[in-house]
């Protein structure tokens, strides 16, 4: 029986992973296995990083607004706490973005959640 060598579906599967690998160090962007081995541990890596960052920035912008709500004579959680009894539906990320680009409009938002906590 002749040996069978997979043909165009097994290279076009090989190429895909080392075309994944090219930039690595050493064999591990020529040698399939050694490449194999080395996307899959780059993949899981970067489905772990792209989960990471969402935190990451979600703190990045507690940050900001505990910063920027300060100035304005309130901490974060009173702010947080404001913004919800005032019914205001803007999320954190939008908060920080306005705190930072248009300070004005912020401190009407604390105003807002100030005037909702005192009633």
């Amino acid at each position: 029986m002749p040996r069978a060598k997979r043909g165009f579906k097994a290279r076009r599967r090989r190429n895909r992973i080392l075309k994944a690998a090219k930039g690595f160090r050493g064999g591990r962007s020529r040698m399939f296995r050694r490449a194999l081995e080395a996307v899959h541990h780059a993949w899981m890596h970067m489905y772990t990083s792209r989960k990471g960052l969402k935190r990451v920035m979600r703190r990045l912008w507690i940050v900001r607004l505990n910063a920027a709500a300060r100035l304005s004579g309130l901490s974060y959680s009173r702010l947080i706490e404001g913004i919800g009894k005032a019914g205001i539906a803007l999320d954190r990320k939008v908060l920080s973005d306005l705190a930072i680009f248009d300070p004005a409009g912020f401190v009407k938002v604390v105003d807002a959640a100030r005037g909702a906590l005192a009633s």
